[in-house]
């Protein structure tokens, strides 16, 4: 069976992720925040997200230093914008927050999962 692009893509996200997608994901991993299954660069319609939880229907994205010019800060609102859409939370942590706050974002995230 071949091989989709966007799949290709995501699997070489898994296989490259920055410091702070690791240390997220060693975090949520194995149902350790709230009970909830979350997934890694999982696609989505268009976009290929950080971080998702299926059933809660919550995204997670994590934004570096590249994502505060204009532009990318349009990019980002439409890409959630995009994503609510189809009925997705979308939650953004910059990835200093992850690297500095890890116990404040993991909080973030189980306040959302039981909103």
């Amino acid at each position: 069976m071949p091989v989709l692009p966007k799949t290709g893509r995501a699997r070489n996200l898994r296989r490259t992720m920055t410091e702070p997608e690791w240390r997220l994901w060693h975090s949520l991993k194995g149902r350790a925040v709230g009970g909830a299954k979350f997934v890694r660069q999982h696609p989505i319609g268009q976009y290929i997200v950080d971080f998702c939880c299926r059933e809660a229907r919550i995204v997670i994205e994590l934004d570096g230093w590249t994502h505060g010019s204009p532009t990318e800060i349009a990019k980002d609102i439409s890409r959630s914008e995009a994503l609510e859409a189809q009925g997705y939370r979308v939650i953004r942590f910059h990835n200093d927050e992850v690297m500095r706050n890890m116990d404040g974002v993991l909080e973030t995230i189980l306040l959302h999962l039981h909103s």
